[in-house]
């Protein structure tokens, strides 16, 4: 298979694993792996065709990239921007301490922005009320069965994540096997059947992008906001409605919880960079307290 390759050197300190650390769904991640090489290998559905994106960071700095597959030039073009290039936080400023130590320490940390709607999408949605466990389950085996082998001489067991086309020839009993309830396929077959027209958030960009992305019954504030993050890097979609991130934020910033609406209230001078001061906590590793068990994980197959 025919090999493109292009180097490219930032112009700013370069973390690759916090930069791409909201796209990876797990260790286990079937479309991202960092081998021991110092590698990062990186799979892609594009308006071309499907990609495989591996490069490495040299000593001087340099990336050297090389991708394979019909959507290779489009996924060496996104390179910069996948890395944090497009990420501007002119006028970000730090309101507290736990934000600006955060900053401090990672200066690498940039908000990542791989211009694909339809890759980012289909994990937010499988996301949706569960556990990451579960989730992440059903992704893995998602890729297996319905995306395809990733192009070029990529390590074993590195997918494609699946087409719009894909996900809507699966069958009732297959989503089931993979754990997947009605109300999510749902929402993922109601997306691949406009699939062409949400890649148009990522032009959009912030609030009307997606707005677009809520078009779709079952993708709400939330999922939205996982997307954008993704797709586009918005600087601005906050996850309300998450589980995780209000505690998180209430107890980094306040040393208490908080709910949605405290939360917002708190972020509201990070406006229009809200997102951005939630990523520095989250990287720094600022957690919520654990008080009790986990929740049990729930197995649809076995139903």
């Amino acid at each position: 298979m025919p090999e493109l390759s292009r180097c490219w050197r930032p112009s700013f300190p370069l973390d690759v694993r916090g930069v791409l650390a909201p796209l990876r769904r797990g260790r286990g991640d079937p479309c991202l792996r960092h081998d021991d090489g110092g590698r990062t290998w990186l799979t892609a559905t594009t308006p071309d065709g499907p990609a495989t994106l591996v490069f490495r960071v040299c000593t001087d700095g340099t990336v050297e990239a090389r991708a394979w597959g019909d959507g290779a030039a489009a996924v060496l073009d996104g390179l910069p921007a996948l890395l944090g290039a497009a990420d501007d936080d002119t006028g970000f400023v730090a309101h507290h301490d736990a934000v600006a130590a955060a900053r401090r320490r990672l200066p690498g940390l940039r908000l990542t922005s791989t211009g694909r709607v339809w890759d980012a999408l289909v994990p937010a949605v499988l996301e949706q009320k569960v556990t990451s466990v579960e989730a992440r389950r059903s992704w893995r085996e998602l890729c297996r069965w319905f995306g395809a082998p990733a192009p070029g001489p990529a390590p074993s067991g590195l997918r494609v994540p699946p087409t719009p086309a894909a996900i809507r020839s699966i069958t009732d009993w297959q989503w089931h096997r993979a754990g997947v309830d009605l109300r999510r396929r749902s929402t993922l077959a109601a997306a691949a059947r406009v699939a062409h027209r949400l890649e148009q958030a990522a032009s959009l960009r912030g609030e009307r992008g997606r707005a677009l992305l809520r078009t779709v019954p079952g993708i709400g504030v939330w999922t939205a906001a996982e997307i954008a993050q993704r797709a586009w890097g918005d600087a601005d979609a906050v996850s309300f409605g998450d589980f995780h991130v209000p505690s998180i934020v209430g107890y980094a910033l306040l040393g208490r919880p908080l709910d949605d609406d405290g939360m917002a209230e708190v972020l509201a001078p990070y406006a229009p960079q809200r997102q951005r001061a939630v990523r520095y906590l989250e990287a720094a590793g600022h957690t919520r307290p654990r008080f009790g068990p986990r929740y049990p994980i729930r197995d649809y197959r076995a139903i």
